[in-house]
């Protein structure tokens, strides 16, 4: 049986994104590069709320046609252009990018029924907003937290309101040269 994963970049009081909904506060760099590779490959299909779907969609098949673009950027757009996508959203009523699947009711049974299917685990990138509704459903099975060395003071939070306490046991966790805490979660049993 496959697992959902959360795979999210944190701010060190617990912010997904500032209060504008941005994410220039992440110190991305080659190291955290290679990190998200090393996820990626645990991929069958990554998961997107609307906000982070679309901005996905407007960005990665361009890179497809970029000569500028790097082998990193050309890698990941070509795997994301074959992976199969699966979209969160109560407000859209179709999505066009190829091999892209909306869930937009029964969001439970519908998760229940991929994760039952065989492969690679599904894993939501960012998507605070997607991610709370699936916490909030018990849906989540690992959290794959990357906390960064900055204070926010506000933002948008996957774990504010509405979340019932969850205790979670520590799988791993290791440090990059930028103050970046990878961990990785799984809920205690």
């Amino acid at each position: 049986m496959r697992k959902l994963v959360l795979f999210m970049h944190m701010s060190l009081d617990g912010y997904a994104s500032d209060s504008k909904g941005g994410l220039d506060w992440i110190p991305y760099n080659e190291e955290l590069e290679k990190y998200a590779e090393e996820i990626v490959a645990e991929v069958g299909a990554p998961v997107y709320g609307r906000t982070t779907y679309q901005m996905m969609e407007s960005y990665w098949p361009t890179m497809l046609d970029d000569p500028n673009a790097s082998s990193h950027e050309m890698e990941h757009a070509k795997w994301l252009q074959d992976v199969k996508k699966i979209v969160i959203s109560g407000t859209m009523d179709k999505v066009e990018w190829n091999n892209t699947m909306l869930i937009k009711d029964n969001i439970a049974e519908e998760i229940k029924v991929l994760k039952e299917q065989p492969g690679k685990n599904l894993v939501i990138f960012g998507s605070p907003g997607a991610a709370k509704t699936l916490l909030e459903l018990g849906l989540i099975d690992e959290f794959l937290l990357t906390i960064c060395p900055v204070v926010l003071g506000s933002g948008k939070s996957v774990f504010d309101g509405g979340v019932e306490k969850i205790r979670l046991k520590l799988l791993s966790s290791r440090s990059f040269k930028s103050g970046i805490i990878a961990t990785r979660y799984e809920l205690e049993k």
